[in-house]
């Protein structure tokens, strides 16, 4: 069963996951990022413990490509999680200074998952995003669907930025909803299993200037789950006992060139 997509792209501070801002020019930029987390959540659902989660991201102008990884260090799930490969990409269509439109995709492998377990070894997902920014806020409702495991996810971000001068950075806060529903949610099995669930994240970081290529970003999020429950065919319906309520500390050195 693909645990992932069963529950925000990673950990619980996804905040780097919106529609990325329209670029003025072409000029191609590379953004390398190791991140340690010391949980592993995803839509409200607990995947792991500490988790090391490097990944590269390449942009040109309005388009984004990268790579997001996960190497669990504690807690993995068997079978599934060790590692996770997620290449992803964007496109930003401007509409004016505050809207544009974002269509994308993810593409979630996992290697070592084991498929006679009910494991995906990889499932891919689509997206679309509209960021609309208003007083300095920006509204992001997004719309994903797993072809794979053949259901929607409904979320609506708000970010908003409070500049911090003196101590020479900003606290970007974020806060996230969502809700989603599978009707495939494990390989091989008749009849097949669904699984849905809501879920909320409400987080803070602040970014810390290194040099003009570097940066430390220290964030700290709370992400749960709620509402998940699975169900193969006419059996009761049995709850998601990893979808949970969890803090999240996040570490993480970007470095541009």
């Amino acid at each position: 069963m693909n645990i992932r997509t069963t529950s925000l792209l990673g950990s619980a501070l996804a905040l780097a996951l919106l529609a990325p801002s329209v670029r003025a020019d072409n000029t191609v930029s590379t953004v390398v990022t190791p991140t340690f987390v010391n949980q592993y959540m995803f839509r409200g659902v607990r995947l792991g413990g500490p988790s090391f989660e490097p990944s590269v991201e390449v942009d040109s102008g309005n388009y984004a490509i990268g790579v997001w990884t996960n190497f669990p260090i504690k807690d993995k799930v068997d079978g599934q999680s060790d590692p996770e490969v997620d290449p992803y990409g964007s496109y930003t269509i401007a509409v004016n200074d505050s809207f544009n439109v974002a269509p994308g995709f993810t593409w979630y492998n996992y290697p070592n998952a084991h498929t006679s377990d009910g494991f995906y070894k990889s499932t891919f997902e689509p997206n679309i995003a509209v960021n609309y920014t208003v007083s300095g806020m920006k509204f992001t409702p997004k719309f994903y669907y797993d072809v794979v495991l053949k259901g929607p996810t409904y979320e609506l971000t708000i970010t908003y930025a409070i500049p911090l001068k003196d101590a020479g950075t900003e606290l970007d806060w974020t806060a996230t909803g969502g809700t989603y529903i599978i009707r495939d949610a494990a390989k091989g099995v008749d009849p097949q299993v669904k699984n849905w669930g809501d879920y909320y994240l409400i987080g803070v970081s602040a970014p810390f200037a290194i040099n003009k290529a570097s940066k430390l970003i220290i964030g700290f999020a709370y992400t749960k789950g709620s509402g998940n429950f699975l169900k193969q065919g006419t059996f009761p319906k049995v709850e998601n006992t990893a979808a949970v309520g969890r803090g999240v500390v996040t570490l993480s050195y970007a470095y541009t060139f």
